[in-house]
C-alpha cells in the first residue's frame, strides 16, 4: 500500500471493524450500539429513548372495560466525548529495505492503540453504579471466594430485578486462574461459535458469561475492580471520523493519520453491580 492507492473509506471502514471485533468493555457482551448514529466531530451527540411501562390491570369478562394509555418517550443523550488521533510515517528508504506491507502492519497496531484506550473508557464508567449493587472489597486468595464473588454479584442484580439472560462478568487475568481451578466454572470449549468469537471470552459461571481483560480499573494496589450486569446498561457509541493518508512536507515518506470519536454513557446504574478484588 502507497500514499497513491490508499482508499480513506474503505481503510476507515475496516479499522472500525476491526475495533467492534476486538473491544471487551466496549463488545457486544457488555454494551449495546442500538442508538449508534453518524458521528461527525466530537462534542455530537446520540439520543436514546425509553419507553414508559404500561400498567398492569385486573381483567374480568364481560365487565372490565379497556381504554388503551397513551405511552409517553423519554429521551436521554449520549454526548461523544472522546477524540482520539494516531499518527505515523515511513521513510521512503526505509520502506524499501523492510519486507512487507509496513503502512497496513502500523494501521493495525494503531487499531490496537485505540481499542485499549476505548476500552478504558468504558471500563470507568463502573463509577456510576447505584449505591446498592456495590459490594466493596473482597478478598480472592481461592478458587471458593472467586466463585462466591461472581454469586454475591448475582444475587445484587437478582435482587435489582436483572433479568438473567444476557448476564456477563469481566474479570482480570489473575482472577480467572482462580475460577478456573473451581469445578463449577465452565471452558470456553462448551460455548457457542459466536460466544468463542467474542474477544475476552474465557467460559461460564454463576449464570454469568466470563470476560477476561487487563483493562478491569485497578484502583489501588492489588484490588482490581470486576463489573458484572447487561449488555442494556451501558450505551457505546464510535466511528473512525478520518483516516487520511499523505506526503509530510519535511521528509522523504509516506504517513497516515486517523480520527477516532465515541462516547458511552451508564443509562441503567442498577442493571449493573461491582466489586473490588483484592488478591492477596
Amino acid at each position: 500500500m502507497s500514499v497513491k492507492t490508499f482508499k480513506p473509506e474503505v481503510w476507515a471502514a475496516a479499522l472500525l471493524e476491526s475495533l467492534k471485533k476486538s473491544l471487551v468493555y466496549g463488545s457486544p457482551a457488555v454494551v449495546n450500539r442500538s442508538w449508534e448514529g453518524t458521528i461527525a466531530e466530537q462534542g455530537d451527540s446520540v439520543t436514546i429513548n425509553s419507553v414508559s411501562r404500561p400498567t398492569i390491570g385486573d381483567y374480568v369478562p364481560n365487565v372490565t372495560t379497556i381504554t388503551p394509555e397513551k405511552l409517553t418517550t423519554a429521551g436521554r443523550k449520549l454526548l461523544v466525548t472522546e477524540s482520539k488521533y494516531f499518527a505515523f510515517e515511513v521513510d521512503d528508504v526505509d520502506a524499501r529495505q523492510i519486507a512487507g506491507n509496513v503502512l497496513s502492519e502500523g494501521l493495525a497496531e494503531a487499531g490496537y492503540g485505540l481499542r485499549d484506550v476505548a476500552d478504558q473508557f468504558v471500563a470507568g464508567l463502573y463509577t456510576g453504579v447505584q449505591t446498592a449493587n456495590d459490594l466493596g472489597t473482597n478478598s480472592i486468595t481461592t478458587a471458593d471466594q472467586a466463585y462466591d464473588a461472581l454469586v454475591d454479584l448475582s444475587v445484587k442484580l437478582d435482587e435489582a430485578d436483572v433479568p438473567d439472560e444476557n448476564r456477563y462478568a469481566v474479570i482480570p487475568p489473575w482472577f480467572h486462574g482462580r475460577i478456573k481451578k473451581d469445578d463449577r466454572f465452565v471452558g470456553s470449549g462448551s460455548m457457542s461459535a459466536d460466544e468463542r468469537l467474542m474477544t475476552g471470552m474465557v467460559g461460564e459461571a454463576a449464570g454469568f458469561r466470563l470476560l477476561k481483560s487487563n483493562n478491569c480499573p485497578n484502583p489501588t494496589g492489588d484490588d482490581f475492580v470486576v463489573q458484572a450486569g447487561i449488555p442494556q446498561a451501558i450505551t457505546f457509541a464510535e466511528q473512525i471520523n478520518k483516516v487520511e493518508a499523505y506526503r509530510p512536507d519535511n521528509s522523504f515518506s509516506d504517513a497516515i493519520k486517523g480520527l477516532h470519536l465515541y462516547g458511552a454513557k451508564l443509562v441503567h446504574p442498577d442493571a449493573i453491580a461491582t466489586l473490588t478484588a483484592s488478591r492477596t
